[in-house]
């Protein structure tokens, strides 16, 4: 029975997803997101004539949620402006240690296709520009100096990276304290 557009949509996205993500983009074919999502080719040919659309779609949908979970988590676990800074490093931490955790997806994509895809250097550069405007508003609700956005978003982008590729969550306590340090010095 044929499926209506928006649940092959969500079907090939949450396949993409797991295997981008999982695996890699570039060593993922458009046969295995068939074959992971159900969707047929020709449905899936129809929502995504290229696989570089598949991959803009992924990445999308993925920054939305990404970016989601972190406002939604510092929401409900800090409420004083300083607390709120700090809880972004907690947030990561719960982030790495998720089983399927394989760094972040922009960077990774990044890595993979940055040289070649516009599209993707595009998108890697937009959300890391949205996580920068989203500690620059942590960072101004505190009235710490400006800034200090820039360098706690340095220390969470390292610990991303350490994390991703060494499997480990003490990157993100580790860049916490760093943080504490810098938003007391700030606060002098």
């Amino acid at each position: 029975m044929p499926v209506d557009r928006e649940t092959a949509q969500t079907q090939l996205l949450d396949a993409a997803e797991g295997l981008f993500y999982g695996r890699g983009i570039q060593s993922v074919g458009m046969d295995d997101i068939r074959n992971a999502s159900g969707v047929s080719l020709k449905r899936l040919y129809q929502l995504y004539p290229a696989k570089d659309q598949l991959v803009q779609a992924y990445l999308e949908r993925r920054d939305g949620r990404w970016r989601g979970r972190l406002a939604r988590y510092v929401d409900e676990h800090a409420a004083e402006p300083v607390a709120r800074l700090l809880a972004v490093f907690d947030w990561l931490e719960q982030w790495f240690s998720e089983p399927d955790f394989r760094g972040c997806a922009w960077i990774n994509g990044y890595g993979e296709l940055g040289a070649v895809s516009a599209a993707v250097a595009e998108q890697a550069r937009e959300h890391k520009v949205a996580f920068q405007d989203y500690l620059r508003g942590l960072v101004a609700a505190a009235e710490l100096p400006p800034e200090l956005a820039d360098q706690l978003y340095l220390l969470a982008e390292g610990a991303m990276v350490t994390a991703g590729i060494f499997h480990r969550t003490d990157p993100a306590p580790q860049a916490k304290a760093a943080a504490h340090t810098l938003i007391q010095s700030a606060s002098r």
